[in-house]
């Protein structure tokens, strides 16, 4: 491309008809190239699409047979040990009207790796047999459980109804009756028939699901290779029958512009230009949501404390300069735990630490979502309450109270301890005065004895 004679004038005109002639005649055989390549993909995309849907339908057969043996199971054990007459009806309903097993056993029949004659079909039989075999089990499982429980036999579905009890069993009392029929579903040989008609099943489908996924596999790579040429010839077209000014302009200069203006304004690029461009837009995109991911995760970790998990002090006091310009009810906890320094002196600073979580745990646990609680000091810690005023006192009184009663008594190896708390109301956002209000009613608690709770008094100021 850098060899096109643009400064030579003489050879301007007759070269570019030249190539423009060349160019249309080029495209109009490759034409003829990408129209044969686009039909061939259509040939196979639908051989592949058959093939795929085969490959499902293996797959969706199996797991209809394993469901119409396993509610079979299901059921049965149900019944033996409830004797609930529901479960016998469920038992029924599959084996007699869903038959999950025989639809299952059909729709194999459809697909182009089915032979009757094969592999497959002679594990399926064999599947069948063994999962008939087992039903005699599960009628005589049913038919214990049923003359243990006394039911009325001409009120029970006639398969239970034709089931003969041995002597043995028949002399059997309730009880046993009721083990025995439970034993023979939860019992090893049950257990291994149900591995034995699993093992069937997947014997009889590995064959034709790898039949199927081979030639999907086959389908597959053969068009990949259609499509790699139809991708090669779309360029060449492409690359001829587009003028070199507008290549340059439209796929490469342009995309440049775009891309400087997006990084200048700090957004993630557009997806435009040649391929490469695009490419690098997504990789630059990819490292953009990244790195915003990372500032976010940087920023939460800058508003929450590193203990405790809930906001630090930084953030609460974030919040409350937000909340200061927003005219929205709301209320203030300020929150000591009460003797915390004993805590530490005579359990260690890691009693302590576990002491300060637990308490952040219950703030979180115990107040709404559109609360905000927070650490503010070493032992101290505030809720902010929004949409709430002083009718909502009951409420959280009752908070307050829970708090307390959990943490008093001293669960997973916590030493008992208490909170002390102020609450403080404000009906036109987070005013100046609110802190010191919820301040002044908490000195009152902890004057008071420490253990509780306590609301401002007085007016707002």
């Amino acid at each position: 491309m850098s060899d096109r004679p643009t400064n030579q004038p003489s050879l301007k005109g007759t070269k570019i008809r030249t190539a423009n002639y060349l160019m249309i005649f080029a495209a109009c055989i490759l034409y003829v190239f990408i129209l044969y390549g686009m039909f061939q993909i259509s040939q196979r995309y639908d051989v592949l699409i058959r093939e795929t849907e085969d490959y499902i339908g293996c797959q969706g057969s199996a797991a209809d047979i394993m469901e119409g043996s396993n509610i079979l199971t299901e059921q049965v054990r149900l019944y033996a040990v409830t004797a609930d007459l529901s479960y016998a009806e469920a038992y029924f309903q599959e084996a007699n009207v869903d038959k999950r097993r025989e639809s299952a056993l059909e729709s194999l029949e459809t697909l182009d790796g089915y032979k009757k004659d094969s592999d497959t079909a002679r594990y399926l039989q064999l599947a069948l047999d063994h999962s008939n075999e087992l039903m005699e089990t599960e009628l005589y499982s049913m038919r214990l459980a049923s003359e243990a429980k006394k039911y009325d036999m001409d009120e029970l579905p006639e398969e239970i109804q034709n089931v003969q009890l041995s002597a043995e069993d028949h002399a059997l009392d309730e009880e046993a009756k009721i083990k025995k029929a439970q034993d023979l579903v939860f019992g090893p040989a049950y257990r291994d028939a149900k591995t034995q008609i699993s093992d069937d099943i997947s014997y009889s489908l590995s064959s034709i699901m790898d039949k199927t996924r081979i030639k999907q596999e086959h389908s597959a790579a053969e068009l990949e290779k259609q499509l790699n040429m139809q991708r090669i010839e779309i360029s060449i077209l492409f690359v001829m029958n587009v003028a070199i000014f507008f290549f340059i302009t439209i796929l490469i200069v342009k995309p440049l512009q775009v891309y400087i203006r997006c990084i200048k304004d700090n957004k993630a690029l557009e997806i435009t230009g040649a391929y490469e461009f695009k490419y690098l837009a997504l990789t630059y995109n990819d490292i953009y949501e990244l790195n915003a991911a990372n500032e976010s995760m940087l920023r939460e970790k800058a508003e929450q404390d590193a203990l405790t998990g809930i906001m630090n002090r930084g953030a609460f006091e974030q919040l409350r300069s937000k909340l200061t310009a927003q005219m929205v009810p709301l209320a203030l906890l300020l929150i000591d735990v009460d003797n915390f320094k004993t805590i530490n002196d005579t359990y260690g600073h890691e009693m302590g630490d576990r002491a300060l979580k637990k308490v952040a745990d219950l703030l979180m646990h115990t107040f709404r979502v559109s609360d905000h609680p927070a650490r503010i000091g070493g032992d101290e810690f505030a809720v902010i309450m929004t949409e709430i005023d002083q009718h909502s006192q009951p409420i959280i009184a009752q908070k307050a109270e829970e708090m307390n009663k959990i943490l008093l008594k001293g669960e997973n190896g916590l030493p008992k301890f208490s909170l002390s708390i102020g609450i403080a109301f404000s009906e036109h956002g987070f005013d100046d005065g609110l802190y010191k209000r919820a301040d002044e009613a908490l000195y009152k608690v902890k004057e008071a004895g420490r253990c509780g709770y306590g609301f401002y008094e007085g007016t707002q100021e």
